[in-house]
């Protein structure tokens, strides 16, 4: 009976992290579809390209040396991992099968570089684009990882993450920041004094709808973070992060909204999908110990605070046509600065030091990746090959090639 009761906990537990894998990838299409909505349309093609070949890569690489490099043979409280390939062999009394854990683990470094994708759209090189994937997502974010999830020094530390607003969104946004430097902004973002000249994205509809796909995709996200199903206690847990992660995004949108309409009169529907997602990016760094009222609180500060972040980056001369790094990054490092507030296992100083790792060394090794990209090949494609859009340049096909286009 016993034996029984322990292969059916086995059970819902593996099928619990493969659903919530499967939530989590179908926040894949979301980044499509938002990406591909806020890009100009003769950049449509090629950036839905980048997406489905970037997930590819990513759970690829993540099967080939990834997984290992973060979680296989490792010392804990170390920081060099052991290397090796491959995902291991199942640990005896494990709760859930090995492959439904290498399945909800790949799924996160395809969204830290799906994070990537929207920040150098419309002027990168798309094969560039693609042996940075490599490197980020079979080594990169694997060693971070191995920090903080795979039971390295941070973790040892202290350091809180429930769900990785700092290992998956700002590294992803630390990674995209280093890209965006060295490339630079797209042409006629800015002018010679200053001057900021919005570019619109060519599909609102679409961006909305890949917001809803991201926040629905996000129950998975953090739901599934909590690792285990099968007890009263983890089933509580669950419907607890599930309510504070929907309450966040909802006030994250609201906060947005207000924000804009109090700036400049306007209910700018880029800023409050972005709202939306930064709620949810700041209590992905833990949304098990607040109440569905302080939740609402986290997620409304960062639906606030994204707005203005897009609107530094820009005077900045930072050209993010996606606002991935406010969104992801700016508001990744709020959300575990708030984690103190609800949970007493973290403190600020070691919250601060977890930041100060994981964007200190994410930064150094993509600048020192993309530097050697540039070097080698080169990252961005020509004047004339921007003007005329990526679609062309890249892909030789156009996403609405019913639609007349202006070609300058």
């Amino acid at each position: 009976m016993e034996n029984t009761v322990l292969e059916l906990k086995f059970a819902l537990d593996t099928f619990y992290f493969l659903v919530s894998g499967i939530l989590v990838m179908w926040m894949a299409a979301g980044f499509a579809m938002l990406e591909a909505g806020l890009v100009r349309s003769k950049n449509t093609t090629e950036i839905l390209t980048k997406n489905v070949a970037l997930y590819a890569i990513a759970c690829t690489m993540f099967l080939l040396v990834g997984y290992n490099i973060m979680y296989v043979n490792n010392a804990e409280g170390g920081f060099i991992p052991s290397l090796g390939a491959l995902i291991g062999t199942q640990a005896e009394g494990a709760d859930h099968s090995l492959e439904s854990d290498f399945f909800f683990q790949v799924v996160f470094v395809a969204t830290a570089m799906s994070i990537v994708s929207g920040a150098v759209a419309e002027r990168m090189k798309l094969w560039s684009f693609l042996i940075f994937t490599v490197v980020l997502t079979g080594f990169i974010y694997p060693l971070e990882g191995y920090w903080t999830w795979g039971g390295g020094f941070l973790s040892e530390l202290g350091f809180v993450d429930f769900a990785g607003s700092g290992i998956v969104h700002m590294a992803g946004a630390t990674a995209a920041l280093s890209g965006v430097i060295l490339l630079g902004a797209r042409k006629g973002k800015y002018g010679k004094n200053g001057e900021i000249y919005p570019i619109q994205g060519s599909n609102l509809p679409i961006a909305t709808l890949g917001t809803f796909i991201l926040w629905m995709g996000w129950f998975g996200f953090n739901g599934g973070s909590q690792l285990l199903l099968s007890d009263m206690e983890n089933a509580s847990a669950i419907g607890k992060i599930m309510v504070n992660t929907n309450a966040a995004a909802a006030a994250g949108a609201i906060a947005a909204l207000l924000v804009c309409k109090l700036q400049w009169g306007k209910a700018d529907l880029t800023m409050v999908l972005n709202g939306a997602l930064a709620g949810l990016v700041v209590i992905t760094a833990d949304p098990a110990s607040p109440s569905p009222v302080l939740s609402l609180l986290l997620g409304g500060l960062g639906g606030s605070l994204v707005v203005f972040s897009i609107v530094m980056l820009d005077k900045l001369k930072i050209d993010d046509p996606v606002g991935a790094i406010s969104v992801h990054g700016v508001c990744g490092i709020l959300g575990l600065l708030l984690v103190p507030i609800s949970n007493t296992d973290a403190t600020i100083v070691k919250q601060l030091i977890g930041i100060a790792c994981i964007f200190s060394f994410v930064f150094i090794a993509s600048f020192i990746t993309w530097m050697i990209i540039k070097k080698t090949m080169g990252i961005r494609v020509g004047e004339e090959e921007e003007l005329n859009g990526m679609d062309q340049h890249d892909c030789g096909i156009d996403a609405y090639p019913e639609f007349v286009s202006m070609r300058n």
